[in-house]
């Protein structure tokens, strides 16, 4: 019984970004945005989209990078990376200081949904409009929820805007 409680405390602790011991840059800028990523959440919305279907049920696996297993922030860091070209921080942490602070009802199709789900653990998800997220679930893997799921809903921190 012991044993579990402190599981689930070094568990809470830990975030669903790579591991504490890795030392972490403190730029947390968007270095580039491409003038072919369009603006309109049409496109935008159409790129996640195929993303989602490429990597659904993708197993979560924390300080993953790829299809083998992924956490949350590094499911985020590769979308951005490798379907608009866009460098973002690695972390939760630094994610949520990137871009442009967004009101939860001026959401738009792209932008960053943190959550704040323990004590200092955080998730990030990526918004897909319609009230719903695209994000790393330590159950279904990679999957959308909805923002006004109770769980979600709780737990809800803060939006940004990358582009």
């Amino acid at each position: 019984m012991k044993k579990w409680i402190v599981c689930l405390i070094v568990f809470n602790l830990m975030g669903c970004a790579t591991s504490p011991m890795v030392k972490q840059r403190k730029t947390v800028k968007v270095v580039h945005v491409p003038p072919t990523v369009s603006a309109k959440p049409s496109g935008v919305k159409g790129k996640l989209d195929a993303r989602y279907a490429d990597w659904k049920g993708t197993r979560y696996k924390m300080g993953g990078n790829d299809k083998r297993g992924v956490d949350c922030s590094g499911f985020v860091h590769r979308t951005f990376r490798e379907t608009f070209g866009i460098s973002i921080p690695r972390t939760t942490r630094s994610l949520a200081k990137t871009g442009k602070p967004v009101k939860k009802k001026d959401l738009r199709v792209g932008d960053l949904v943190l959550f704040k789900t323990g004590i200092t653990l955080r998730h990030v998800g990526i918004y897909m409009g319609h009230n719903t997220f695209l994000h790393v679930s330590t159950r279904k893997g990679v999957t959308q929820s909805k923002l006004d799921n109770p769980y979600w809903r709780k737990r809800y921190w803060t939006a940004r805007r990358v582009f």
